[in-house]
Parts: structure tokens; sequence; C-alpha cells
């Protein structure tokens, strides 16, 4: 609904009668003296008492027209709201996608949240709980997205404190453990889950609090067979360009790369060679 929708352009008549109210999908159409023409809200009727045959002054006309304009944009900003919790940004976003103006769009929004329809801070707090509960992030990453949907650091960081990401980075680090184990050797794995972690939004001493905190078993005879199952696939690539001395030690930094210990490697490499 844009302003040329609204718009009456008065005459010299001071006061004008209407002629018509008729409903159009969700908006209703309003005519004067059977010419002029407007689209309002159900709101607009209700609040100005509007009926047919009813006079209406310039003044009153309006007054009309402006909260029209208003209930329009009240009106979006609830039925976007209606499908899910939204930040001040994320509404105002969506009202001037709809190309209601800006200082109507500033009405709307000191409304919604004077009546509690929108409140940046109750929406942080139900995100981080969510994530809390089933979601896989840490705080870095919480930060990054809720800063993206408009809300000020000061909200994010005030209710960021308030929440306690232990449980989080455990329940994340046992998930990646079991995608991984039995497939990397430890240094690798670690340095795997731990990155992964990082990634998330967790910092380097929660990451390294949960790691410490998961049940490892190491498996001797699982781990011989990763290096040698790698060996095999270093020494195909290098064998082609490199003998002796060079293939060792090109052998040596592709499998230590990989997070093999340089004693395992030196061991398996006496068998290999």
């Amino acid at each position: 609904m844009n302003d040329s929708t609204l718009k009456y352009r008065p005459s010299e008549r001071t006061s004008m009668k209407i002629t018509k109210i008729e409903k159009k999908k969700r908006l209703y159409l309003l005519e004067l003296d059977d010419s002029e023409k407007l689209y309002i809200t159900e709101d607009t009727i209700v609040r100005f008492m509007l009926s047919k045959g009813m006079e209406i002054t310039e003044q009153e006309l309006s007054e009309i027209q402006d909260y029209a304009q208003f209930s329009y944009g009240k009106n979006l900003a609830l039925y976007h709201l209606s499908f899910k919790q939204r930040t001040t940004k994320e509404v105002k976003d969506y009202l001037t996608q709809h190309d209601i103006q800006p200082d109507i769009i500033s009405q709307v929004l000191d409304a919604l949240k004077k009546e509690n329809w929108i409140n940046d801070r109750k929406y942080a707090n139900s995100f981080i709980q969510s994530n809390l509960l089933t979601g896989d992030k840490g705080a870095f990453v919480l930060k990054q997205k809720l800063s993206q949907k408009g809300i000020s650091n000061t909200i994010i960081e005030e209710e960021l404190r308030q929440f306690d990401f232990t449980e989080v980075a455990e329940r994340v680090a046992e998930k990646l453990l079991k995608k991984y184990q039995g497939k990397l050797p430890s240094k690798a794995l670690q340095d795997k889950i731990l990155q992964a972690l990082i990634n998330k939004g967790f910092s380097y001493g929660q990451a390294k609090e949960a790691f410490h905190h998961l049940d490892i078993e190491e498996d001797q005879k699982n781990q011989q067979e990763l290096l040698y199952k790698e060996l095999d696939k270093q020494y195909r690539k290098y064998s082609k360009k490199y003998e002796g001395y060079d293939l060792k030690q090109r052998l040596t930094q592709a499998l230590a790369r990989k997070g093999y210990d340089f004693s395992d490697i030196a061991s398996a490499l006496r068998e290999y060679l």
C-alpha cells in the first residue's frame, strides 16, 4: 500500500460525503461523493466509525489517510510475525520490501515494541536457549548470527553471559568423536575435533576442555593399520619420483602432516622400506 493508494486530492469543498464502503480482499474501498476513492483498513473504519452517508472534513480525511497507512503497515508486520518471532530489523526489512514509508515504519515498530510483539532481547535469549537445547554452536557463531539479525552487540553480549556452553561443547565433541574415531591417528583426531569445535564458535579453551572430557579408547592395532594404509598410499605417490633418502624424507613428512607420531613413522619405515 503506497501513498498514491491512500491519497485523496482535496477540492475546494470543506466537507464530503462517504458514498460507498466496499470490502476488497484485505482492504476496503472508500468512495467520496461518487468520484474520489481511497483504500483503507478495517481498523481505520472502526477507529473513525466510518459509514456510508457520513460527512467528513478535509482535516478528518487527512487523519484517516495517515492512520490507514499506519494500520496497513502494522497489519503487514503482524502477519509477518504470526509465523515466528522476529527481530526489529527483520520486521523493518519486510515493511521496506512492501513499500511502506520510512516514517510509517518507525511508527509501526514503536507500536509493536510497546505491545511486546517485538522484543530483541527476548529474541536473543530464546535463540541462545534453543541452541543450548538442540543446537551445536558456540558463543562466537551465535553472536555473529544475532548481529546479522540486527540485534545490538550490547544485548547479545549481556544475554550470552547468562549461559554456560560447556554441555553444548561436550555434546558436539561426542558427535565428532563418533564420526572420526577409528579413521584418524590420535593427534589428527584431536586436531580435527578441536578445529571443528572452534569453527562452530567455541573458544579454544572450551574446545580443549570438551576434548579432554571425551572417553577415547586407544586402539594400537587400529592405529598401526591406519599408519600402514596411509604409508601404502604415500609410497605409491612418491616412489615414482624419489628413492632412497629422499623417498624416506618425503614419506616421513607426508605421514607427519597426517598426524602420525615420528617414532611410529620411523618404526613403520624400517619395516616397509
